[in-house]
C-alpha cells in the first residue's frame, strides 16, 4: 500500500512485529523512509506535512497492532518520532546549504522568496508537532495514551529539528548582516577615496600642468644654445 511514495504496509508490519530490543532499528527505518519520501518531492511545508502524516499514521497503526502493550507502544512511537526528527534535520541542513549559497553571493535574505524559505525552515518543528497532534487525535482509545505521552515530552523538550533550524536561521542572518556591513564599509571607503580625489582634482591638474611646463622649458633650453652657435 503506497501513499505519498511510502510503503505504509511495510511500516505497519515493522511496528506491529517489533520487539522491545528493536527500537533502534525502528528509528533508522523511519528515518530512511521519511528522508526518501522528502527527497522525492519539493521541500514545501505542505509536502513535509503530508509525508510526516503518512509515516505517523503507519507507525501508530502498527504500534496499535503490536502485542507488547501500551507502555511499549509509547517506546515504539518515541522511536518513530525520533526517526522523523532525524529526517527533518537533514531537510533543515539542505535548506541551510541552499540559502548559504545565496548569502555567499551577497543576496539579501529579506528578498521575498528567500525570506519565505528562511521562515518555512523555522516552521519545520511546528509541522512535525502539528502533524503528530492530528495523528493522535485521529486514533482510537488504545493509542490515545501513548500518543499523549509522546506529545507531552515533545512539548517539554522540543525537537532537534527546532534547535537545528533556529541555529541555522540565526547563523545565516548574522552572516548576511556581516557581509552587508562589509559591503557598505567598502562602498563608503570607495566613495571617500573618490571624493578625496575629486577634491584634489584642481591641484592635480595644476601639478600636471606645471610638470608639462617644466618639461617644455627643459626641451627649449638646448634649442636656444644651438641657435647662438
Amino acid at each position: 500500500m503506497m501513499k505519498s511514495g511510502i510503503d505504509q504496509q511495510a511500516l505497519i508490519d515493522l511496528f506491529a512485529n517489533a520487539s522491545a530490543q528493536q527500537t533502534a532499528q525502528l528509528r533508522e527505518a523511519v528515518f530512511k523512509t521519511t528522508l526518501g519520501a522528502l527527497q522525492g518531492r519539493e521541500l514545501s511545508l505542505k509536502n513535509i506535512r503530508t509525508v510526516l502524516g503518512t509515516v505517523a499514521q503507519a507507525a501508530g497503526t502498527g504500534a496499535a497492532q503490536n502485542p507488547l502493550g501500551n507502555v511499549d507502544a509509547e517506546a515504539l512511537l518515541d522511536n518513530a518520532v525520533a526517526g522523523m526528527d532525524d529526517a527533518l534535520i537533514k531537510a533543515v541542513e539542505a535548506n541551510r546549504v541552499a540559502l548559504q549559497q545565496f548569502v555567499d553571493k551577497g543576496v539579501d535574505l529579506r528578498e521575498t522568496q528567500l525570506k519565505k524559505a528562511l521562515a518555512d525552515m523555522d516552521k519545520f518543528e511546528d509541522a512535525l508537532i502539528g502533524t503528530l497532534k492530528k495523528s493522535a487525535a485521529a486514533v482510537g482509545d488504545p493509542m490515545a495514551g501513548p500518543w499523549a505521552a509522546v506529545l507531552e515530552k515533545l512539548n517539554l523538550s522540543g525537537t532537534q529539528t527546532g534547535l537545528k533550524a533556529s541555529g541555522a536561521a540565526e547563523q545565516l542572518t548574522a552572516q548576511m548582516e556581516q557581509m552587508q556591513s562589509a559591503m557598505r564599509a567598502t562602498r563608503a571607503a570607495s566613495l571617500k577615496a573618490a571624493q578625496t580625489l575629486a577634491d584634489s582634482y584642481t591641484a592635480l591638474v595644476s601639478g600636471v600642468l606645471i610638470g608639462m611646463s617644466d618639461a617644455m622649458r627643459q626641451v627649449a633650453a638646448p634649442a636656444k644654445k644651438s641657435t647662438k652657435k
